[in-house]
């Protein structure tokens, strides 16, 4: 029976927390934000792949070497991001609420030992005998003594906190870097791609900055990898990806689509000048000969690419701005290919 079942997300992430982490330790796999990802899984018992894997290595005894736990990372978790971010938040609040706590016994300890200061005052203004005295002075040092080892103990654990939380925070930005990244062409993703959108569409209501988008497609793609294998494929997809990254300049945006489709997107940049930037792309693409291999050099052709062209409207959101843009690129494709082609209605556009 796997921990998701009757539990909030609140009970599940604590419960999960206190059985992986020791699980952790007594394999001496270290708590990175990557191996506790696995481990939330397994715990979690939904990824029916994981735990099977890390239950044939538990029922073997094999060591979590440092390869083996990359591989169950890469293996079973790398392509859940969204998931993998979510536990690092998780492992990081874990590490505020210890130091929320220490600081909260810390506030209590000094309270305490203002409070008996006070009836140490009030006692000596009653003029008490001395033996009465020495007891308040044993009372107010052992109070004292506290809150020096209090203090102590404070110091130490927001070092290894601060130094725990920097590490976190280094995961983190590569993390992040990962899940709007496309891993075969170092390109921004879809993901990326979508949260710029909504960008420039902020910027458009607020500012009324224009912004035009491209949507590119690779012309008889299929045929590279039919002809030549899905290798070849992939680097014909690499090539075009380098092209159109270095053909644009700024805070022009360019990431994979998904397949052999790639979108640019151009802030500051108007319908025409927008179909420029199209036809430039197009064109450098087109005049290099690609080869492969590099003593018996096979011959690829030109790489051709279709463009449509489309410019963001004030009654825009993410979908339709795009949905303009790619049936400007069907009709380039209907035309032909190895062409630049604007959206139908271009009056309209501011």
């Amino acid at each position: 029976m796997d921990m998701a079942q009757h539990l909030s997300e609140t009970e599940l992430s604590a419960k999960i927390l206190r059985h992986a982490v020791p699980k952790m330790s007594e394999l001496n796999i270290p708590v990175t934000p990557d191996n506790y990802a696995v481990w939330y899984e397994y715990f979690k018992g939904m990824n029916r792949e994981l735990k099977l894997a890390i239950d044939g290595l538990l029922d073997k005894k094999l060591e979590f070497t440092p390869e083996v736990c990359h591989s169950l990372y890469k293996t079973y978790i790398q392509i859940q991001y969204p998931e993998v971010i979510e536990n690092v938040q998780i492992e990081t609040q874990a590490l505020i609420n210890t130091l929320l706590a220490k600081i909260a016994s810390m506030s209590k300890g000094t309270t305490r030992f203002s409070v008996s200061l006070s009836d140490f005052d009030k006692a000596l203004k009653g003029k008490p005998d001395p033996t009465v005295i020495q007891t308040l002075v044993d009372e107010v040092s052992n109070e004292l003594d506290e809150i020096i080892a209090a203090n102590t103990e404070m110091d130490k654990s927001l070092t290894i906190i601060n130094e725990e939380v920097g590490a976190l925070k280094t995961e983190m930005h590569e993390l992040k870097s990962e899940v709007m990244t496309d891993q075969l062409t170092s390109l921004n993703n879809r993901r990326a791609f979508d949260k710029e959108v909504i960008s420039h569409i902020q910027s458009f209501n607020q500012s009324n900055m224009q912004s035009s988008l491209l949507v590119v497609d690779i012309d008889y793609f299929k045929k590279f990898n039919d002809n030549h294998g899905h290798l070849i494929g992939d680097k014909v997809l690499t090539y075009v990806a380098q092209a159109l990254k270095n053909g644009v300049k700024g805070d022009d945006f360019v990431a994979r689509y998904g397949g052999e489709e790639f979108v640019v997107l151009l802030p500051n940049t108007s319908h025409e000048d927008a179909h420029k930037v199209g036809e430039n792309l197009r064109r450098k693409i087109a005049s290099q000969n690609l080869t492969i291999g590099k003593e018996k050099r096979l011959p690829l052709g030109n790489v051709t690419i279709s463009v449509g062209v489309s410019t963001l409207r004030p009654t825009d959101d993410k979908d339709s701005y795009f949905i303009r843009g790619d049936e400007a690129l069907y009709r380039a494709k209907s035309s032909g290919r190895n062409c630049v082609i604007g959206e139908a209605v271009v009056e309209t556009l501011i």
